[in-house]
């Protein structure tokens, strides 16, 4: 995955219709996100609600409706070193072909929210040995991400990257720089594959995959945009409802009922029915 030439663009989903929808688009590999992940299964905010069972279980129906790589976003590992240890395992065993890893101190929350604290970095060092050290697979790809340009300054931050990368990361995130000017610093001084976290309205500077790639960025992650562009689009057909009592006026932005039904597979199922059902 990593191994490929120019930069890979990876879109977040937080569900299997999701992971459908984003493969149908073209993406070659999607990523779970758990930010979103918090907001559909709970209705809540990327703020520590989230635990391995409820990452697990997620990955395993994203992973199941994917024919594309996935990667996961298993936050801080949910415990010590043993605890990512058994974590990468559960993930291979849903089907994922990375993990994103974070030294937050727990409760973690979304790296571009306020008020992160992250864990000395040897506690994070032997969470990361052990995800290194637990998967089965080298193709299994592990994202090493520290957060702290915000808790200790972008030079902190970029010793972490280096440390990872030297402690067997296969690619290095930090999280949140500020500027094009930190991005491009950051391109500039950790060898590795690095991560760009372009998040709509968030605290680091979108910009176009061929930019980013010049400044030394191989994966490029789009988390949320599919979780905004729904709620958004979710919203205004509820408002449109309740104000009119009809979804009429909206009907040419909604997907079609047909349409609807081969995205999800439906021809396939009946393709199945036909073949195995009683009534022949």
């Amino acid at each position: 995955m990593l191994s490929r030439r120019g930069p890979l663009v990876v879109p977040g989903v937080y569900d299997a219709l999701g992971a459908r929808i984003a493969e149908k688009a073209g993406f070659g590999a999607i990523f779970q996100t758990g930010y979103g992940t918090a907001a559909s299964l709970l209705g809540m905010p990327d703020y520590g609600f989230i635990g391995a069972a409820e990452t697990v279980s997620n990955a395993r129906r994203i992973c199941g409706a994917a024919s594309v790589p996935v990667l996961v976003d298993a936050d801080t590992g949910y415990g010590n070193a043993l605890s990512v240890w058994r974590l990468v395992g559960e993930l291979e065993a849903a089907g994922a072909s990375g993990m994103f890893l974070e030294d937050q101190r727990w409760p973690k929350r979304c790296g571009h929210m306020g008020g992160k604290e992250v864990v000395p970095y040897e506690e994070y060092a032997e969470k990361l040995g052990a995800a290194v050290d637990a998967r089965s697979s080298r193709d299994f790809v592990i994202v090493a991400r520290t957060d702290a340009r915000a808790t200790e300054g972008l030079d902190a931050a970029i010793e972490r990257g280096i440390q990872n990368r030297k402690n067997g990361a296969d690619a290095v995130f930090i999280e949140a720089p500020a500027s094009a000017e930190e991005m491009r610093i950051i391109g500039r001084s950790i060898r590795a594959p690095l991560v760009a976290n372009m998040i709509e309205g968030g605290r680091t500077p979108t910009a176009s995959a061929a930019t980013l790639d010049r400044m030394g960025f191989k994966l490029i992650l789009y988390p949320l945009s599919m979780l905004y562009a729904s709620s958004f689009a979710a919203l205004r057909a509820m408002k449109e409802l309740k104000k009119k009592g009809s979804t009429k006026a909206l009907e040419g932005e909604m997907m079609e009922f047909d349409a609807f039904n081969d995205l999800v597979g439906l021809s396939r199922m009946a393709e199945l029915e036909g073949r195995y059902g009683r009534d022949k």
